[in-house]
């Protein structure tokens, strides 16, 4: 496994982040928004869009919603790598401005699994919650991403999985750290481990990235054990760095990786339980989040058997 010593300076992971502008003010949010895509325009990564650069500028007749999805999508295309010079400025300001605009939500705050299951015998009921929402506006010290094996996000513009939304939310600087921690690590991140960084424009500080198993079909044995495996990597690590308190988990491996979701909650919640048994101060609260509907039934069936 890849150490965090080998590349915590290099990410500079315990520096706090300061953005480079102040948010822009709600009224003017669509202003900055175009400004960005004007600085933007002579970037590699524009005719992947299928736009031209002199397209971009102004976008004429374009709402302030599109003009977003547009800089959303080159953002999510774009390689890693120095921006154009003022687009850092500018796309402080937008992220600045989003996250200002979004409900944030306190990890630390979030109602206990024994307080809403109080006929739970889930272990661990005192010290976890299960909440459902956008992890993008989590406020823990620490957030889960279901990352791939390039650790470099989603490189598909607008595509629905948790990869893109946490990107999307911190800002290009994301994608700047986990290419400079494959570069050192020299080779694409493995099933089961997990690699950490700064959260940027998100309201968690830390972002920790782990792959997990993916499933065609049925999942196995082995695939279980990947499953548990990325849960433990992900609170082994944050577990070395002090200030991490809360912790909050997407539903690894659900979704577009096709972990049945029914088959891995319970994985989830075994394997958190038994770590936080063996580590019983270390964190203060741990988060189950779930998206939609079917994952949070997933939980809840979970809990109601053990």
């Amino acid at each position: 496994m890849f150490p965090l010593a080998a590349y915590r300076t290099a990410i500079a992971l315990d520096e706090p982040f300061q953005s480079s502008a102040v948010p822009a003010p709600a009224d003017r949010l669509d202003e900055h928004v175009r400004s960005a895509l004007k600085l933007l325009c002579r970037d590699p990564a524009v005719p992947r869009l299928g736009l031209r650069a002199d397209s971009l500028p102004d976008l004429a007749g374009a709402d302030a919603t599109t003009a977003r999805r547009v800089l959303r999508a080159l953002l999510t295309v774009r390689a890693p790598g120095p921006l154009p010079d003022g687009a850092s400025e500018a796309l402080d300001a937008v992220l600045g401005a989003e996250r200002r605009l979004r409900p944030t939500v306190s990890a630390g705050r979030l109602p206990t699994i024994a307080e809403e299951f109080p006929n739970t015998s889930f272990p661990a009921a005192r010290r976890t919650a299960l909440w459902r929402g956008d992890i993008t506006t989590l406020a823990a010290d620490a957030v889960v991403n279901a990352a791939n094996s390039a650790l470099l996000g989603c490189f598909r513009p607008l595509h629905p999985c948790i990869d893109n939304a946490l990107h999307s939310a911190a800002g290009p600087r994301l994608r700047d750290d986990c290419q400079t921690v494959i570069a050192l690590q020299g080779d694409s991140e493995p099933t089961g481990a997990a690699k950490i960084t700064r959260g940027y424009h998100l309201p968690a500080r830390y972002v920790l990235h782990t792959v997990g198993p993916v499933i065609d079909g049925r999942p196995g044995a082995g695939d279980a054990q990947a499953l548990a495996s990325s849960y433990r990597a992900c609170l082994d690590l944050a577990a070395e760095v002090e200030v991490i308190r809360t912790v909050a988990f997407c539903a690894v491996s659900t979704g577009v990786f096709g972990y049945p979701k029914d088959e891995a909650a319970p994985v989830a919640l075994r394997t958190v339980a038994d770590w936080l048994d063996a580590h019983p101060d270390r964190f203060d609260r741990v988060v189950f989040t779930v998206f939609g509907a079917d994952d949070e039934s997933a939980y809840r069936r979970a809990l109601g058997k053990r």
